[in-house]
């Protein structure tokens, strides 16, 4: 079924508040809900704390009073809803289990867009960073095993493979070779738009949140773990969110973000499990709907443009969370070795590369290989989850 959010009405604005009754949900159990509801959640997450920073710098940079209140009116009900997204994950789940979680939405999310990108330029940076995503769940994997004594797949279920991907030490690039070029607004594609803005809002609260979580363990590998990651976590956005071109005006983005709220909502709607979250999906569908109408009216007058010359006629094919174990194993095959440079991608180890590795690494193993390490010396092996037979690359197969 078609479904054009432009001719669509929702909830008015004020009639959207909720007290704290409706604002408290009931979390999710974290031993019985389907993996991908809380893939969901945790991608949702991210999309309405982008919406919040983002309309929290427009505000920053108009002079209009009322714009800065019509911003403030919207932007006080995506915090609400933030709140409920957020909350539903359960306070029972470890910082570690959540962190796992995280990373089969990087994997799962990216591997998806990825495969539907229209774009071969946008496909290839999607393709790159979901194989460094993969590395960091199979790190945290082993790490969740030493500290916790628990094994991944009581989060991930069968649906995700955890094993090697490109090794994280060599995650570390120069950061001049993150920045990648944009695609051209007034050609691209309005499903890529949609890609671009998910994929850089999902890796954005994945940062954020290995900025905040990282140094609360105890556990000196713990705490250093997460600060590698988290230096990639930032790479990654730079990498990501270069992609959108700059010259979009500050009312295009904001349509861009509504409307791509509305196409993540309406897509976790028709997918989803859970009765109770399918229930918030639909609610929050509906609250977007009319942020949406507000961010057009907003374009039209400041821009002088009608915001149907940049969205696409209708929704696209509902984003979906499905495992993507056959593609990431014909990355793993294709597309280990690769690394940056400059705004495309090579196989050598070039002089900017190894200057970063030398600076980065000092002479020493990264935490991401000490963690290995150690758990080879506590448990006699790796932790591995290879549903689908041996690891596509020789090389990287369990000794």
């Amino acid at each position: 079924m078609t479904f054009n959010p432009l001719e669509q009405r929702g909830i008015p604005l004020d009639r959207q508040l909720r007290n704290w009754r409706e604002l408290d949900v009931e979390p999710l159990d974290p031993d019985h809900c389907d993996p991908y509801t809380r893939c969901r959640v945790i991608t949702m997450n991210g999309i309405e704390v982008e919406a919040i920073l983002f309309s929290h710098h427009l505000s920053r940079n108009t002079v209009d009073p009322d714009v800065k209140r019509q911003l403030a009116r919207t932007r006080y009900i995506e915090a609400q809803q933030q709140k409920v997204v957020n909350w539903l994950l359960p306070g029972t789940s470890s910082v570690l289990e959540t962190t796992i979680a995280y990373e089969q939405v990087a994997v799962d999310l990216t591997a998806w867009v990825a495969r539907m990108e229209p774009d071969p330029y946008l496909k290839q940076a999607y393709q790159f960073g979901v194989l460094e995503d993969f590395d960091h769940l199979y790190r945290y994997a082993n790490l969740y095993e030493m500290i916790e004594h628990r094994k991944a797949e009581s989060i991930v279920d069968d649906l995700t493979e955890v094993m090697p991907g490109r090794p994280t030490k060599y995650h570390h690039r120069d950061p001049v070779d993150n920045v990648r070029d944009p695609y051209d607004k007034a050609r691209v594609d309005p499903l890529s738009r949609l890609h671009a803005l998910t994929i850089m809002s999902a890796e954005q609260q994945t940062m954020n949140f290995y900025m905040n979580t990282g140094p609360t363990y105890m556990e000196p590998i713990a705490r250093q773990l997460y600060q590698e990651i988290g230096l990639i976590e930032e790479e990654h956005v730079t990498h990501y969110e270069s992609l959108v071109d700059p010259g979009e005006t500050w009312w295009e983005q904001l349509v861009n973000h509504e409307y791509n709220e509305c196409y993540l909502y309406h897509s976790f709607m028709e997918q989803e499990s859970d009765p109770k979250v399918k229930a918030i999906w639909e609610l929050h569908l509906n609250m977007e709907l009319e942020h949406l109408h507000t961010a057009c009216d907003l374009m039209r007058t400041f821009d002088g443009r009608d915001p149907q010359e940049i969205l696409a006629p209708q929704l696209p094919n509902v984003l979906t969370f499905e495992p993507n174990k056959a593609y990431l194993r014909e990355l793993l095959d294709t597309q280990i070795d690769l690394t940056t440079l400059g705004a495309g991608y090579v196989r050598e180890a070039h002089e900017r590369f190894e200057q970063m590795q030398a600076g980065i690494h000092g002479g020493e193993e990264p935490p991401s290989e000490r963690v290995m390490a150690q758990h080879q010396e506590m448990f006699g092996r790796e932790y591995r989850l290879e549903t689908e037979g041996e690891h596509p690359d020789s090389r990287l197969r369990e000794k």
